[in-house]
């Protein structure tokens, strides 16, 4: 969500959501199953980070980030859908948890037994994923779409497990295409640490 507005050059500010306090009324009334992202816009609220990308697409046309062509936009609609259900789902949720967050934040080592049965569920994402880019610069083309940055924070944070290497060992090109988000301001605007910091910031 931060990478989309920061494409668009628009103007916002981070709130922070303290561990534990999503189920808070408060926050339902912002999210009422109690998740992560909502957005605040005006009086207008929306939650669900889908909904909210194509909502700043829509409020800040400029530079357009969904591809005109039917076909192009129908590949970024799909690759939408593989991030939520495929790549977070059973994969990331399990994978990232697992060997990044649950030593973190939970103190404790990660379930490799959970880790080992998410994997062949990771190499076929990884596999549609390197097959739906092909040699693309970008997901759906020549031009930086919203699938795009969906899937970079993702595969960001996942770069840092050491399931990243087998993953994408023999999947050059998804390896390349981080690179090339990376090197985007958009990404380097909302690094972990700067997003913290802007929310620390916003308290």
């Amino acid at each position: 969500m931060l990478v989309a507005l920061e494409e668009k050059g628009a103007a916002y500010r981070a709130v922070p959501v303290a561990p534990g306090t999503t189920r808070a009324p408060a926050h339902q009334a912002l999210h009422p199953f109690g998740r992560v992202p909502t957005i605040e816009h005006g009086a207008f609220r929306l939650y669900e980070t889908q909904a909210i990308l194509r909502y700043i697409e829509r409020t800040c046309p400029a530079p357009a980030l969904t591809p005109r062509d039917p076909q192009a936009g129908g590949r970024m609609d799909q690759l939408m859908n593989v991030n939520d259900w495929y790549l977070f789902q059973g994969v990331a949720n399990v994978i990232v948890f697992e060997r990044l967050l649950a030593p973190r934040l939970l103190g404790r080592a990660a379930d490799e037994n959970a880790i080992v049965a998410a994997m062949p569920m990771a190499h076929a994402v990884f596999e549609q994923l390197a097959r739906e880019l092909a040699d693309r610069p970008y997901f759906v083309g020549e031009a930086v779409s919203l699938a795009d940055l969906l899937i970079a924070p993702q595969l960001d944070f996942f770069s840092e497990a050491a399931e990243w290497g087998p993953l994408t060992a023999r999947r050059a090109n998804v390896r390349a295409w981080l690179e090339r988000m990376r090197a985007r301001p958009s990404l380097g605007a909302t690094t972990r640490e700067r997003v913290v910091a802007m929310a620390q910031r916003a308290a």
